[in-house]
């Protein structure tokens, strides 16, 4: 296969799994709307803490020696949905359902007060770094007969 195929091909999967990340998150979007009838400005954020949460367990589970692959994503998926939907539960009834019957300012407010204190609360606890889960997948992988 061509050097230019094999970069479509790697730009395609990147694509697909940025736009499936997207996707994810404008579900998330339309359900917390459609079930509350307002806007979740700190869902990001939600999704932020998720994130590390994951990031932390692998991250755990790695310098304890554990590094069969399936595990760790598996241990780092479970700890995000358990925290983040801790996370998201406390912000309903914290925020949420104080304003849920007031006027639609208010509750926008609300949304954008919590979105911002959770971005600040990261920001202490976390630092404002950014952070990557070590490559996993090292050397070089060859697509077809490698021949270019």
């Amino acid at each position: 296969m061509s050097e230019q195929f094999l970069y479509f091909l790697q730009q395609m999967f990147n694509g697909v799994t940025l736009g499936s990340t997207y996707a994810l998150i404008a579900i998330g979007y339309t359900m917390v709307y459609g079930i509350i009838g307002m806007i979740n400005f700190a869902h990001g954020e939600v999704y932020m803490i998720g994130s590390y949460v994951s990031f932390m367990i692998i991250a755990a589970l790695m310098m304890m020696g554990i590094d069969t692959s399936w595990l760790l994503v598996a241990a780092g998926f479970i700890g995000a949905i358990i925290i983040a939907s801790a996370y998201g539960w406390s912000i309903e009834r914290v925020a949420y359902r104080p304003v849920r019957n007031s006027k639609r300012l208010i509750a926008l407010i609300s949304a954008i007060g919590m979105s911002i204190f959770l971005q600040n609360y990261v920001s202490l606890t976390e630092g404002s770094r950014d952070v990557a889960l070590p490559s996993r997948l090292n050397g070089q992988w060859l697509v077809g007969s490698g021949e270019s």
